[in-house]
């Protein structure tokens, strides 16, 4: 069975997010992060860089969560099969992860950069429910966990941005989103 490594409070909840989604079988590790399980000989010999999240399935081990989201969709038959089809998977898992985690979660970054990402989200999300195609991908996953972390731990609203707004609550609206990350309330 595969196994999931993560903390408390950590991106690992946004793999076991896509697992759930997927309705893959897992084991969730839960590493003591305070206590610095995730700097000892056994985790680091599944993610030298000691963080999380980690999977190990099999004798297949990876870790950073765009990755992660990337092999369970391509494992699970949730990518197209064209070079050029899965790129568009691939741009939106690292825009996520890179890009719009960046530029709304740096502080240094978050005033330029914010209203750049969210006024380019807007207009690509104000005539559809979802990235790409009709449907919930791994897609929505990465960019809508950060859109969501973004509204219950930085506090910011998208009151601007209403297409945004309703997607990321579209994201948050979904039973196993709910399952997994609680019931956030980003107005709190």
């Amino acid at each position: 069975m595969l196994k999931l490594y993560g903390g408390k409070i950590s991106r690992a909840t946004i793999v076991q997010w896509y697992l759930e989604e997927l309705g893959v079988p897992y084991e969730f590790v839960l590493l003591d992060m305070q206590a610095g399980e995730h700097r000892q000989p056994e985790f680091l010999a599944i993610n030298p860089m000691g963080k999380v999240p980690a999977i190990v399935d099999g004798d297949f081990t990876l870790w950073e969560s765009g990755a992660i989201l990337l092999y369970l969709a391509e494992k699970y038959g949730k990518l197209p099969t064209s070079v050029e089809e899965k790129s568009v998977f691939y741009q939106w898992v690292l825009f996520g992860n890179s890009s719009l985690a960046t530029g709304l979660f740096v502080e240094a970054n978050r005033e330029k950069e914010t209203p750049k990402l969210l006024s380019a989200l807007e207009t690509i999300l104000a005539n559809k429910s979802y990235l790409v195609g009709d449907e919930f991908t791994v897609a929505d996953v990465a960019v809508g966990s950060v859109l969501t972390f973004a509204q219950f731990m930085l506090k910011m609203n998208f009151n601007e941005y209403p297409a945004v707004a309703e997607y990321a609550k579209r994201m948050m609206e979904r039973p196993v989103f709910a399952k997994v990350m609680g019931q956030p309330n980003p107005t709190n």
